[in-house]
This record gives C-alpha cells, structure tokens and sequence, in this order.
C-alpha cells in the first residue's frame, strides 16, 4: 500500500487548520463560558461561604445573647425572690411590730379599765365608809365626846412641833389679833379657861378668845387666830375624809 503524500500533507493541514479554526471560533469561548462559570460558581460558593460565616457568627451571637439572657433572667430572678423575701420579712416584722403595738395598747387600756375600776370601787367604798363614819359619828356625838375632844385639842396645842408654833406666833403678831374658839357644844368654863391659857403658852402672850357655838360641827372644836386655823372636831374630819375618797387614786 502506497502512501499518497500529497493527501497526506493535505489531510495534516485540514486537520492543523481544523484544530486553529476550532481554537479560534469554538475552544476559546467555551474556555470563556467555563471561566465564567467557574468565575460565577466561586463568587456562589465565596457568597455562600461568607453567607455561612454570617450565619454561624450570627448563630454564636444568637447563642451569647441567648446565655446572657438566661444569666440575666437568673440574676434578675434571684434578685426578685430576694426582694421578695426581704419584702416578706420586712411585712412580718410590721406585722409583728403592729401586733405587739396593739397587745401594749390592749395591756394599757385592761390595765387603765381594771385602774378605773379600781378606783371606782374605792372611791364606792370610802364614799360608804364616809357615810357610815358619818352616820356612825353622828350618833356617837354629844357632850361626853365634845369633852374628850377638847382634852385632845389641848394636848394637841400642847405639844405642837417649832413650824407649827412659829406659824402661831406669825398668826398671833398683830396686838389686836382675836382668838375664835367654836364648839359644837358650850364649854364649861373649866375648859375654856385651860384653852386660853394652852394658846397663850403656845403663843407666848395672852389672846383675847372669842368662843361660839356650832352644832354643825358635830362634836370638838374649830380655833382660828388669823389664817392659822386647828380643827380638832367631826364635821371637819368628816370633811376631809370625804374629800380624799373623792379624790383617790
């Protein structure tokens, strides 16, 4: 088999100018395409890679702020349930203090209730006892006791302590100063002398005396010399009785 040169050399040179025209006109632009592609699928994946990067950072910014807010609801729950305890046990010792308050006022006012109930039995009891003295000393009041109680009033005169006869003398300065001497019964001039002769001792001068009589006296004597005044009889003591069962505690 013989070579034909002439078509082979025709053949290498169809086949050279197919392959410029296919490089020219058909490979460089598929090149181009492909590169272009190639160029577009990388910027996708460079697009999808940072997409993703975005993602994941915004995931793990996501998840911090997910666990700051579960740090923060703990803390803030723990700080509420703590306020809520001190509220708590600020609201009990109010309470506490307000019914301790209120058992101090029920103590006060039972205490105040049972004084004034106290007080008013007393004051019922020496009110009665006032009336029975009273009632009692009223029957007992006569001459026999008038005389007792004139002894009593001289002794008494007798035996007063340096205020009280410095308070006499005082009452006794002025030369024109007069005894009254009243009685609930006339005196016997017995009695009446040792009365006058008792103040003048005491007085340390003599005292006109002036007596008179008062039946409301019941019984004893009633001597004034100026503002200084010595009771010594019943409706006085009586009196003074009363007035203090008025006025106790």
């Amino acid at each position: 088999m013989q070579i034909d040169w002439t078509t082979f050399v025709l053949e290498i040179v169809n086949f050279l100018v197919l392959v410029w025209i296919l490089k020219r006109f058909l490979y460089k632009p598929v090149l181009a395409i492909l590169t272009r592609r190639r160029a577009a699928t990388e910027r996708t994946l460079a697009e999808a890679n940072e997409a993703e990067q975005r993602a994941a950072g915004l995931k793990v910014q996501y998840e911090n702020r997910l666990a700051d807010w579960e740090t923060e609801r703990g803390t803030a729950r723990t700080r509420l349930e703590a306020e809520m305890a001190a509220e708590r046990m600020r609201q009990m010792q109010a309470l506490a203090k307000d019914l301790a308050e209120e058992r101090e006022r029920n103590v006060v006012l039972e205490n105040h209730r049972r004084n004034e109930s106290r007080r008013e039995m007393e004051t019922q009891a020496l009110a009665q006892a006032s009336r029975f003295a009273a009632g009692l000393l009223s029957r007992l009041a006569g001459p026999e006791l008038e005389t007792r109680l004139a002894g009593v009033f001289i002794e008494e005169v007798a035996g007063l302590a340096e205020d009280q006869i410095a308070g006499l003398h005082a009452a006794a300065w002025n030369q024109e100063t007069r005894v009254a001497v009243t009685s609930a019964f006339p005196l016997s001039v017995v009695q009446r002398k040792q009365i006058e002769e008792v103040l003048a001792d005491r007085a340390g001068r003599s005292l006109p005396v002036d007596f008179g009589v008062d039946d409301t006296l019941l019984a004893g004597l009633r001597v004034s010399i100026g503002p200084w005044q010595l009771n010594m009889n019943l409706a006085d003591e009586l009196a003074y009785f009363s007035r203090a069962s008025s006025h106790a505690d």
